[in-house]
Order: structure tokens, then C-alpha cells, then sequence
């Protein structure tokens, strides 16, 4: 996923998103560990996705602390 689709989101949309990437991170890993993966690069895409959204978060409760003060 893209850095400007994740900006598009609302905060409950990336929340679900996050949770969602995580549910399936841990499927494909268990997969994995079951039988290898077709594409075991997917397993690193997934966990920079996760990064990425969990940064857009972060960033976007640090605004809103700043905004308050």
C-alpha cells in the first residue's frame, strides 16, 4: 500500500486496516512455517505495511497532542 492511500484514509479505516494486515501477517507466517510460501517476499511487504500505517497513526495522534497545546 501506498504512502498517499494511507494519508487518504480516516483514522478508524487504518485502525481496521492495521488489524486486518496483522490477522493475515500472522496466517501467512504460520503458513509459511507449514509449507513455503509461493512468494516469501509477501511476508516482508505485509510487515511494512503494517510499519507504514502504524506510522500515519502515530503521526496523526502526535498532531493532534500538538494542536491541543
Amino acid at each position: 500500500m501506498k504512502n498517499n492511500v494511507i494519508k487518504e484514509l480516516s483514522t478508524a479505516e487504518l485502525q481496521e486496516r492495521l488489524a486486518a494486515d496483522k490477522m493475515q501477517l500472522n496466517k501467512m507466517k504460520i503458513n509459511h512455517a507449514v509449507t513455503p510460501l509461493e512468494n516469501p517476499n509477501k511476508i516482508k511487504e505485509a510487515k511494512r505495511d503494517i510499519a507504514r500505517i502504524m506510522t500515519e497513526l502515530r503521526k496523526r495522534e502526535l498532531d493532534s497532542k500538538s494542536v491541543k497545546i
